[in-house]
């Protein structure tokens, strides 16, 4: 119980750390790119390359030169400097204010370690995650595939404990005749009688160890990607080049009900997907688990359809980009599972 609450407030001390800050005008308004309907971000981890979007950053005071490229496509850049005389000075023009010019620079891409420490959370969540997405994105010269590889890439690491998780199920069905004749054992007697319910939970327990079940396996999966969709979301608010980037006609940085309400249908398309594979990652997940009456069955299936039409509601307000993720996450699962049951079989 101690390990747990120490793991606990280790997870809020990171979440608290590193997150992402909303970009604010004069009016401390959220800023909006009208074009993607995104608020963007003030601590950006590198420069925009969208000149609409330097220059809503610049109106507001944000300085871009003093960040790295989200990826050099050349050797230099060009950034606007304060122009400085022959003596080291400052030049100023009539009225006082400061007068620029434009140089080219040694172009300098993200790295992990670029910018500032600002938190465990962001050092060891956000930017290798931003950083390998950039990577991969540059690599396919598709941010929308550098998402998809890195989605996946993670669930591989992930699948030793993935699988495990998976494996319960098909525990669980081994389990369930057991289980149910100890149902029907005490159907009849006072299930208000603590030492019978307690006779009864002893000897369900006695099943699940001999089946090796842990009932409540199914949540490290859910708590294992808790950081990481919230990592991703942060990834895509302070990486330019993610959520500028196109990806099969569909901005990255972009909500389904911006996209919808612009006229643009195939947001429809991605809010399906998300749909569809979440109902069948969820079916897959809950198929063999353990279903001792008929009210357990009901149960299980509304909890499925009530998970499924959140997401869905949800969707319609995550970007792009964390929808791909979540698409991507949940066909990983319905795969796995499927390779599970054969090898159990």
């Amino acid at each position: 119980m101690k390990k747990k609450k120490i793991l606990v407030l280790v997870l809020l001390l990171l979440l608290i750390t590193g997150c992402t800050k909303p970009l604010k005008g004069k009016d401390n308004k959220a800023v909006i790119n009208e074009v993607t309907g995104q608020n963007l971000t003030e601590n950006i981890l590198c420069r925009p390359t969208d000149e609409k979007t330097i220059e809503l950053y610049e109106k507001n005071n944000v300085n871009l030169d003093a960040l790295p490229s989200c990826v050099c496509k050349s050797d230099k850049i060009k950034k606007t400097v304060p122009k400085v005389s022959e003596d080291g000075n400052v030049v100023k023009d009539d009225d006082g204010k400061i007068v620029t010019e434009v140089k080219e620079e040694k172009c300098e891409s993200f790295k992990i370690n670029s910018g500032k420490y600002e938190g465990l959370w962001a050092t060891i969540f956000i930017k290798p995650l931003a950083f390998v997405i950039l990577f991969f994105g540059n690599l396919v010269n598709s941010f929308g595939l550098g998402l998809i590889i890195t989605s996946l890439l993670i669930r591989l690491v992930l699948y030793p404990i993935t699988r495990k998780t998976a494996m319960q199920s098909e525990y669980m069905k081994k389990a369930q005749p057991e289980l149910a004749r100890i149902e029907k054992k005490y159907a009849n007697k006072n299930q208000e009688d603590k030492e019978v319910m307690m006779q009864k939970s002893q000897e369900m327990l006695m099943v699940y160890k001999k089946y090796n079940v842990n009932p409540v396996s199914g949540c490290l999966l859910a708590f294992l990607q808790l950081p990481l969709l919230i990592a991703f979301l942060e990834a895509i608010n302070r990486v330019p080049a993610i959520f500028e980037e196109k990806f099969l006609g569909l901005h990255l940085g972009t909500t389904p009900q911006v996209g919808i309400f612009a006229g643009n249908y195939l947001y429809i398309v991605i809010t399906v997907i998300v749909a569809l594979t979440t109902y069948f990652s969820f079916k897959a997940t809950t198929k063999d688990q353990i279903s001792t009456s008929p009210e357990m069955d009901k149960q299980q299936k509304m909890m499925t359809n009530i998970f499924t039409l959140m997401i869905i509601a949800m969707s319609f307000f995550m970007t792009t980009a964390l929808n791909i993720y979540w698409a991507t996450t949940n066909l990983f699962t319905i795969a796995q599972n499927l390779i599970v049951r054969r090898r159990a079989k």
